[in-house]
């Protein structure tokens, strides 16, 4: 058993007065420089931008990452095995042959799950594979993952992502230039109309929205990307496929 720790109250009120009088120090993070820049933008090198700590500084918790990943896999599961039972066959109901004297298994119909071509005894059915989960713990798996991202230095800010044409031939130039290679980049709602034409046939590159990430998608790219106007907005989260997110 671990020894027990007793302060008296005149020294712990002073600790917890501290502590709330002190926050926690700002992250911040270098631009990435932008596919298109433009006049008055950030200086790549030169600034930085302020992360929120709340967010982008979280304890990374691996079993909230297992539990967001299993309950977004689960809800893109079909559901759609079926098979049909002895009652759903087609065939006779006709007895096969005589109860006694045969020299054989007693039969009632040829749609038994013992005869071949007959019904499945305990086969699958259509069913919902999705799983609930409370949607606190889904914006901490997101706080997890973006934090994650921070400390692997695989999270960048860019000023905008904004392309002025849907040429898929000079994004790709441009990319292969800043190394964006391997990269989801997150837009807002609608997304930029020239860059989501120009990065459809991009390989390795895949563009979403904001609306639309979840954790498995921070978790399955190695880079991720998105504007600097979201540095110190929350993001959030769906709480499962098809469904708008309750707040």
């Amino acid at each position: 058993m671990l020894p027990l720790v007793v302060r008296h109250a005149s020294t712990v009120a002073p600790a917890l007065a501290a502590a709330v009088s002190h926050p926690p120090p700002p992250l911040c993070l270098s631009f990435t420089a932008p596919f298109k820049r433009k006049k008055g933008d950030p200086h790549p090198v030169k600034d930085v931008v302020v992360l929120d700590p709340t967010v982008f500084r979280h304890p990374i918790r691996r079993d909230i990452l297992h539990l967001c990943v299993t309950h977004y896999r689960d809800s893109l599961r079909q559901g759609s095995a079926n098979t049909k039972t002895r009652s759903e066959r087609a065939g006779t109901g006709r007895k096969p042959f005589r109860q006694k004297g045969g020299g054989v298994a007693r039969a009632g119909d040829l749609r038994s799950p013992l005869h071949h071509g007959g019904g499945v005894a305990f086969g699958p059915k259509p069913r919902d594979f999705s799983t609930d989960l409370p949607r606190k713990v889904l914006q901490m798996g997101m706080r997890v993952a973006l934090s994650l991202k921070v400390k692997e230095r695989m999270l960048g800010v860019m000023p905008s992502m904004d392309w002025p044409n849907g040429k898929t031939k000079h994004l790709a130039e441009r990319i292969d230039v800043l190394g964006l290679h391997r990269t989801l980049f997150v837009t807002g709602d609608p997304p930029p109309e020239g860059l989501e034409r120009a990065i459809r046939n991009i390989p390795l590159t895949e563009l979403t929205t904001l609306d639309q990430l979840t954790v498995f998608d921070i978790l399955k790219w190695p880079r991720l990307m998105q504007p600097s106007r979201w540095t110190r907005r929350p993001h959030p989260t769906r709480k499962r496929r098809f469904q708008p997110p309750r707040w």
